[in-house]
């Protein structure tokens, strides 16, 4: 059975719920011989943490699950870890079990940063009918945020369009990405992000898939395009360098966990 977001929790907590628990970016993780494990509330007894901005997300094959943020208070120790989401994409931990932790790094997130209303000041109450941060003074609403961004895989006959992001701490390439504008469509959006980082045009914009991408809050929108003109020129701003490659010829590229693998797979398939 797939994982069932909610909002409203059970009336009681067992020992079996598994708890997706944050300590600033950095999931707390159960190690063993082979890789990770997302412990569940029993676990948790060995060392006791200071659990705050708890919250039930849904249900995993019937079991429930909750997001949590350990108190600065709180010391990891024993058989737990604290981990980095994007280091557990290389199959340290079930692919299902790691979305779901996106999710709760997500509302993990919304609920620290929406504390106090933005309109008036006053300290947020949770929503009784709806996962939402609501003031009551003002009873302005604020809901997870979620970012639209667009990422694409630009094609010019049997090549593909990567770049090296100046964020990668690694030096691998990957299709080019970045957020929707306010008043812009996701097309408009493709054409603009590629014209600004590395200078060319592109037509025959067509949707390919979607992912969501918790880091913390983004809904990565997934197209191909077919190069129209111009030469490539990084802007050395978000791009370091950019260039065709053909699927014989690949350099280091992302994880197949990730919707930018999905797109470049998709062109090895089609254009081997």
């Amino acid at each position: 059975m797939p994982f069932t977001p909610n909002f409203i929790s059970p009336s009681n907590e067992s020992d079996n719920d598994l708890w997706f628990v944050y300590h600033q970016d950095q999931l707390l993780v159960k190690k063993t011989t082979t890789g990770y494990l997302v412990p569940r509330i029993r676990d948790l007894a060995d060392f006791r943490p200071v659990l705050i901005r708890k919250q039930f997300i849904g249900l995993l094959d019937d079991t429930p699950c909750y997001a949590a943020e350990i108190s600065t208070d709180s010391v990891v120790s024993g058989n737990f870890a604290l981990k980095r989401l994007r280091e557990l994409f290389f199959g340290q931990l079930d692919e299902e079990l790691v979305w779901i932790a996106g999710q709760a790094n997500q509302l993990v997130d919304w609920s620290r940063s929406h504390q106090f209303c933005g309109k008036c000041g006053r300290q947020t109450e949770d929503g009784q009918d709806e996962r939402a941060k609501v003031c009551p003074r003002c009873r302005l609403i604020n809901y997870p945020r979620v970012s639209p961004a667009v990422i694409v895989a630009v094609i010019k006959n049997n090549q593909i369009l990567l770049a090296s992001n100046m964020r990668f701490k690694s030096k691998y390439y990957s299709v080019l990405a970045g957020f929707v504008e306010p008043g812009e469509n996701l097309e408009e959006c493709v054409a603009r992000e590629i014209k600004e980082e590395v200078g060319i045009s592109v037509n025959n914009i067509r949707y390919f898939a979607s992912q969501p991408w918790p880091f913390p809050n983004s809904l990565m929108v997934a197209f191909l395009a077919d190069y129209a003109g111009g030469k490539i020129k990084a802007d050395n701003t978000e791009i370091r360098e950019a260039g065709w490659f053909t699927a014989d010829n690949l350099p280091s590229i992302p994880p197949r966990i990730t919707i930018a693998r999905q797109l470049i797979d998709w062109f090895i398939k089609n254009r081997l």
